[in-house]
């Protein structure tokens, strides 16, 4: 079909106020990528933009030398995968029964839930509930208290109702409990809205601070979000009695500032792409015949 002049100026005006969008996102993010790059003196000067200039590496050897970051790097790892794992668990579990019709006191169970998003506890009730639980200083206190989303819930339960009925019966007929039904039949049709809410639990978790911060005190438990926090606070990053003077005079403290932000970011980035055909692809093109 051809398109109009109207619709080709329309069609250039949105690239254009997108592209301009994406380059405000992106482009910071290459000059911290940069700056992690250069050399001291290109850095202190000003010289550095969108291109590294000087190669070296230095400074990401100073960085996990100086700092924690390597342990704290495998604690949010650790965090990610565990609590990802365990917040799909209890979303899958919770959405599919309220997806039913024939449960009892449907209605009621999804109001209960949803009343929770519009009201909480607050932060020192929940605090002192981890606290008397003796969780503090565990991760069970993440986990725990970030296990499931209400609106990630709502997300799962929404979608299990849109697949068509006839799958439910056909599997029904062909001998499915509801257990077989969930894992053969419905989990393999949600792949799209699994992906979306690991990626959602993901960001959470690999994110998390202010609970970090609450119920982790050891500094060996901490994650890397804390950990580059706290090096953007302190400016004695290059005093550590490793490093020797040259490594020292060969990077400023800016330098490693910028890497610890892309240790943050790219992890992040990598998960994307795998996820991202998830969204836009129609698993449930044809599941129904007939």
């Amino acid at each position: 079909m051809k398109t109009t002049k109207g619709e080709r100026i329309f069609y250039s005006i949105n690239y254009a106020v997108l592209a301009i969008i994406a380059l405000t996102c992106l482009l910071p993010f290459i000059h911290i990528i940069s700056l992690s790059l250069s050399d001291r003196g290109s850095v202190e000067s000003g010289h550095v933009f969108f291109w590294p200039v000087g190669l070296q590496f230095t400074a990401y050897k100073i960085f996990f030398i100086s700092s924690p970051a390597f342990l704290a790097f495998k604690n949010s790892v650790f965090m990610t995968v565990v609590g990802v794992a365990l917040s799909m668990l209890g979303t899958v579990l919770a959405a599919y029964p309220l997806s039913r019709g024939y449960l009892f006191a449907r209605r009621q169970f999804v109001l209960a839930m949803v009343f929770t998003m519009l009201f909480s506890g607050g932060v020192i009730p929940t605090y002192l509930v981890v606290k008397n639980l003796h969780l503090i200083d565990s991760y069970w206190a993440i986990w725990l208290t970030g296990f499931i989303s209400t609106y990630n819930m709502l997300l799962m339960k929404s979608y299990f109702e849109n697949i068509p009925k006839e799958v439910e019966e056909a599997a029904r007929i062909d001998g499915c409990n509801d257990w077989s039904l969930l894992l053969r039949i419905i989990l393999p049709l949600s792949l799209p809205m699994l992906a979306t809410l690991a990626l959602f639990y993901g960001i959470n978790y690999w994110n998390a601070f202010m609970s970090v911060l609450m119920y982790i005190n050891k500094s060996t438990m901490q994650n890397l979000t804390v950990i580059v926090q706290a090096m953007l606070q302190k400016n004695d990053l290059l005093n550590s009695p490793s490093l020797n003077s040259d490594e020292q005079q060969m990077v400023a403290t800016e330098m490693v500032k910028s890497v610890g932000v892309v240790i943050m970011v790219v992890p992040m980035l990598v998960v994307y792409p795998f996820l991202q055909k998830y969204f836009v692809k129609g698993v449930m093109l044809g599941s129904v015949k007939g």
